[in-house]
């Protein structure tokens, strides 16, 4: 599993070989993350709801819930205005910012809630991303969109 061990050595290194995950037409190009660990978000919101002495109201289910309901006003932003393409060209810039105030809220929750349930997300990930290609080899699943049990 050589494109999800690949992630582990935190490389900004892009590939278009066939099986690598990124295609000839790549939408995405240059763009990437700043280069920050989930492990330092983490500890910026720690450090944020212990100066407000919220750590009592954040227990596992209401962070879920809490994240459920930014994933709502996520969803809100998009509702009615049909497909939109990456980079999102059809959003007013207004739109954008509040498109990235919405995904930080629902990324703090998720790393909070992590956090809670004792899930190291970033070993989690990598996990699931080699169970997914067992179940969509590139061989079979490549171009297509169907579930995993048509791959059996």
């Amino acid at each position: 599993m050589e494109e999800v061990t690949n992630v582990n050595k935190q490389t900004n290194e892009t590939s278009s070989e066939p099986g690598s995950g990124e295609s000839k037409d790549n939408r995405n190009e240059g763009f990437c993350f700043t280069d920050m660990s989930l492990e330092s978000l983490r500890k910026l919101n720690e450090k944020f709801i212990k100066e407000r002495d919220w750590d009592k109201f954040h227990s596992p289910r209401n962070v879920l819930l809490a994240m459920v309901g930014e994933v709502g006003e996520l969803a809100e932003i998009f509702q009615w205005k049909g497909e939109v393409t990456q980079g999102l060209p059809e959003l007013s810039e207004e739109e954008k910012v509040h498109v990235g105030e919405e995904l930080s809220d629902i990324l703090i929750y998720l790393i909070d809630f992590a956090s809670r349930c004792h899930i190291d997300l970033p070993t989690a990930v990598v996990k699931k991303m080699e169970a997914n290609a067992k179940k969509y080899p590139v061989e079979k699943a490549y171009g297509q969109a169907n579930k995993y049990t048509d791959y059996k």
